[in-house]
C-alpha cells in the first residue's frame, strides 16, 4: 500500500513531502552519498534545532516553524495530549458507565438486564465504526475543531439519555453519544505522531492507550456510587457536565497539531493558527474512498496481524472482565450497585501498572537496543515484551474464572479480582506495544492506523458480549479458561511470531 489518505507523521507540508524526510530522500536517490538527513539543513535551521531541542539527531526533523507541534515546550505538548487522552478515554468510559446500573435501568424502563446490557454493546459497535467518518474530517478541517463538535455533541446527547423515558429513546440517545464522542478513540494516534518524537513515541502512545483502557473498568467504579446514592439518571448529566467542561478546557489548552505549513510563522501568526483557526486547513477535494480508506490495511499484513492479536486480549482481558462482571459476580455475592463498582479496582490498577512496562520501559528497552547496535531497532525488537503481556493476560483470566466458580456464594472473595488486575496488566502491555508497533510499521498513515485498530477491537468486542453467556453454560466458567487459553494462542501468540520471523519483508513491501 505505498498510497496514504492521511498526513505522515512530518513529511507532508501542504500537498509536498518535505525534503528533510529520510523516506523522501531515499526515494529520490540522492541520500547515497548523504548518511545524515541533518546535512542538507541550512546552518539557520541546524542551529534553531540545537536552540529548541539541544541536538540535532531527531526523528523526524522539525522545521524552524513556531507551529510546528514537534517545536511546542513539553508542558505545551504534555496538556494537549492530556485533553486528547481524556477525550479518548470517555468514549469507553461512556459506554461501561452503566454497568452498575444495569439492575436499576432495567427496572426502570421494564426490560430484562440482558437487554439493559446491549446499551453498552450498541455502544462499543458504533465507537469501532463512527472513526472512518471522523477521520477524513480531522484531516481536512484540523483535529481542534473536530474535538470540539464532538465535545458539544457528546453532551448534548448524554442529556438526552438523563431525560430519556423509554428504552428505545435511551439507546438511540447511546448511539449518538457513542458517535459523536469516538474521534479521539482513533485519531489520538495521529495526535501523537504529530507532536512527539519516533524516540519517545511508545511512551506517550501508552498515555493514550492507557486512557482508552481505562475508560472499561473507570466508568462502572465511579458510577457505582452514583447510582447507589442519587440514581442511575445522573450518570447521564454527570457525563454532560464532563463533556462541557472538556470543551472549556479545549479552548485553552488544546492546540492544532495538524501541521501543513511550510513557511516559518511569528509567534502571533502561530497562536492565531494553534487556537484561533476553524477553517479548513487542507484544500485537497474530498473522495469518497477516504471513508473507508483504513479497512484496506486489511492487505497490510503487519497492521492486520497487529490489530487481531490486540483486538483477542482485549476481547478477555478488558471486555469480558467489565461486561460479565454484574451477571458473574453480583448475584454471587449480592453487592448492590456501589459494591459492585469496588470490583473493578482490580483492572485500574493492573492496567495503570501494565502501562509501565508496556510504554515508558518499552522505551527504555528500544533506546537500550539503539545504543548497543549503533542505530536504530527495527520494530520487531518492541514485540518481545508483548509475550509476557500474553502469559500475563491468560494467567489472570484463568484465575478469574476458576476462582469465580470456587468462590462460596454470599462470602466475598477477593481472588477473582486479583485474576483481573492480572489479565488487565497483560492486555494493557499488549495494547502500548502492538500499538506503537503498528504506527512504527506505517507511520505515514498513523491516523488510518488507529481508526483501523479501533475498527477491529471494537467488532470483536461488540461480538464478545453475546457468546460469553452461551460459552458459559456450555463449558462451564472455569473450564472457559481452556477456550480463552486456546484462542490468545491461536490468535494473538502466533500471529505475534509470524510478525517477529517475517514483519519487516512484508512492511518493506508495503513502502516499495
Amino acid at each position: 500500500m505505498s498510497g496514504t489518505m492521511d498526513s505522515p507523521d512530518h513529511a507532508t507540508l501542504g500537498n509536498t513531502q518535505s525534503k528533510y524526510d529520510s523516506d523522501y530522500i531515499e526515494e529520490k536517490g540522492i541520500g547515497a552519498n548523504v548518511s545524515d538527513p541533518t546535512a542538507l539543513l541550512s546552518e539557520s535551521h541546524k542551529l534553531y534545532l540545537i536552540e529548541r531541542h539541544g541536538t540535532l539527531d531527531l526523528d523526524p526533523i522539525p522545521s524552524m516553524d513556531p507551529a510546528d507541534p514537534y517545536n511546542w515546550s513539553s508542558w505545551k505538548k504534555s496538556a494537549n495530549l492530556g485533553l486528547v487522552a481524556f477525550h479518548a478515554c470517555m468514549g469507553t468510559f461512556t459506554a461501561a458507565a452503566i454497568i452498575c446500573a444495569y439492575e436499576d435501568i432495567a427496572e426502570d424502563l421494564g426490560v430484562s438486564i440482558q437487554r439493559v446490557s446491549y446499551l453498552t454493546s450498541l455502544q462499543i459497535a458504533v465507537l469501532g465504526g463512527a472513526p472512518l467518518f471522523w477521520k477524513p474530517l480531522s484531516h481536512r478541517f484540523g483535529r481542534r475543531p473536530i474535538f470540539l463538535l464532538s465535545l458539544v455533541l457528546s453532551c448534548v446527547c448524554n442529556i438526552g439519555c438523563a431525560k430519556s423515558m423509554d428504552y428505545a429513546s435511551m439507546a438511540a440517545c447511546r448511539a449518538l453519544v457513542s458517535f459523536f464522542i469516538s474521534p479521539a478513540m482513533a485519531i489520538g494516534s495521529s495526535v501523537v505522531t504529530e507532536t512527539f518524537f519516533k524516540h519517545e513515541r511508545a511512551r506517550y502512545m501508552g498515555v493514550w492507550t492507557l486512557m482508552v483502557t481505562l475508560g472499561v473498568p473507570t466508568g462502572p467504579f465511579i458510577f457505582g456510587f452514583v447510582a447507589q446514592r442519587v440514581g442511575y439518571r445522573w450518570i447521564y448529566w454527570i457525563l454532560a457536565i464532563t463533556n462541557a467542561v472538556q470543551f472549556i478546557l479545549y479552548i485553552a489548552f488544546g492546540p492544532e497539531t495538524r501541521y501543513i505549513g511550510a513557511d516559518v510563522q511569528s509567534r502571533s501568526s502561530a497562536f492565531k493558527t494553534e487556537y484561533m483557526s476553524l477553517r479548513r486547513i487542507d484544500p485537497a477535494p474530498f473522495k469518497m474512498a477516504e471513508f473507508w480508506h483504513p479497512l484496506t490495511l486489511f492487505t497490510n499484513i503487519p497492521v492486520l496481524l497487529a490489530a487481531i492479536a490486540y483486538a483477542m486480549v482485549f476481547l478477555f482481558a478488558s471486555v469480558l472482565n467489565s461486561v460479565e462482571v454484574p451477571q458473574l459476580l453480583q448475584s454471587k455475592f449480592e453487592f448492590n450497585a456501589q459494591q459492585l463498582g469496588l470490583l473493578f479496582l482490580g483492572l485500574i490498577i493492573g492496567s495503570v501498572l501494565g502501562e509501565q512496562l508496556g510504554g515508558f520501559m518499552s522505551d527504555m528497552w528500544m533506546n537500550t537496543r539503539a545504543r548497543k547496535i549503533g542505530r536504530n531497532p527495527e520494530p520487531e525488537f518492541r514485540l518481545w515484551l508483548s509475550y509476557i503481556g500474553f502469559l500475563l493476560a491468560i494467567a489472570g483470566m484463568v484465575v478469574f474464572l476458576v476462582c469465580t466458580e470456587q468462590a462460596t456464594a454470599g462470602k466475598f472473595d477477593v481472588r477473582p479480582v486479583i485474576g483481573t488486575g492480572i489479565a488487565a496488566f497483560g492486555n494493557q502491555v499488549v495494547t502500548t506495544v502492538l500499538t506503537t508497533y503498528a504506527v512504527d510499521t506505517y507511520p505515514k498513515d498513523s491516523g488510518s492506523v488507529g481508526v483501523f485498530i479501533n475498527f477491529v477491537r471494537s467488532t470483536w468486542g461488540f461480538i464478545g458480549p453475546f457468546w460469553f453467556t452461551s460459552m458459559f453454560d456450555s463449558v462451564g466458567i472455569a473450564n472457559s479458561s481452556g477456550v480463552i487459553t486456546a484462542l490468545v494462542v491461536v490468535a494473538s501468540f502466533i500471529p505475534t511470531m509470524l510478525l517477529h520471523w517475517q514483519g519487516k519483508r512484508w512492511y518493506s513491501k508495503e513502502t516499495t
